[in-house]
């Protein structure tokens, strides 16, 4: 079809105009778990963009709740990096884990911490963790930081907490989650040796062999142990160069 703007003196405005609406349209993120299992972190899969390809492991214990994970962050094919930390501190006794891309779950955290202390402060009371766990869906489902898969774990009045939230915000409390490329290898630990009740040195111990085990298989994984302990008396981050350390 005939254009008539086209080699015309308008056609540098049709242009600017194009340009105006690519700057503005909304881009989407991929959730961690994309097509066949693979970890994603970003609208086009850029391989260069830093992902933690992971596996995350949360298990409530009595009183109290262990969390674990590797600590390999990796870009492609590249490990990017050996000590990632992806067990943060949100709230004075709860922790979260990250799986996904590190850009956003970095700014996910900042924005926790600071709605936390908001909540606090203006109702002079402690963050429940169902609110908790009710924030964070509630900052998914913006889409803002749509490739993070959370684990939350914490303990309030009502006792221990485990939750899984998927990257559009679904919340489910368990007594034991994993996240990340690993979870299958985790799971089949969990599934295996997880018994309610157990205590919180018992946990630690099972948590340390899920990811050992994810470790072993999925080359997203690795280098080294973070292992949480979440009680009343706050929360505790251990870092160990080789899992066997724990075992």
């Amino acid at each position: 079809m005939y254009d008539p703007t086209e080699n015309s003196p308008f056609t540098g405005n049709r242009d600017r105009r194009a340009l105006e609406r690519e700057a503005t349209e909304p881009e989407l993120g991929v959730p961690p778990q994309g097509a066949g299992g693979a970890e994603r972190s970003g609208a086009d899969g850029d391989a260069n963009t830093l992902e933690t390809g992971t596996t995350t492991v949360g298990i409530t214990a009595g009183d109290s709740v262990v969390l674990a994970t590797d600590m390999r962050a990796s870009a492609g094919n590249l490990v990017a990096s050996k000590q990632a930390e992806k067990i943060l501190e949100i709230h004075p006794r709860a922790a979260l884990t990250i799986a996904g891309a590190v850009s956003a779950a970095q700014s996910l955290v900042a924005s926790l911490r600071a709605e936390v202390s908001l909540y606090e402060t203006r109702r002079d009371e402690e963050m429940s963790m169902q609110a908790l766990s009710t924030l964070i869906s509630n900052f998914l489902r913006s889409g803002a930081f749509f490739i993070v898969q959370p684990v939350l774990g914490g303990v309030d009045s009502e006792g221990a907490h485990v939750y899984s939230i998927d990257p559009i915000g679904s919340v489910s409390e368990e007594p034991y989650t994993a996240t990340g490329s690993g979870t299958p290898f985790a799971y089949g630990v969990l599934e295996n040796e997880f018994e309610e009740g157990m205590d919180t040195e018992a946990a630690r111990t099972l948590a340390a062999r899920s990811v050992n085990a994810a470790t072993e298989r999925d080359t997203a994984s690795g280098n080294g142990l973070l292992l949480s302990t979440v009680s009343d008396d706050g929360v505790e981050i251990d870092e160990y160069d080789e899992v066997a350390e724990v075992l």
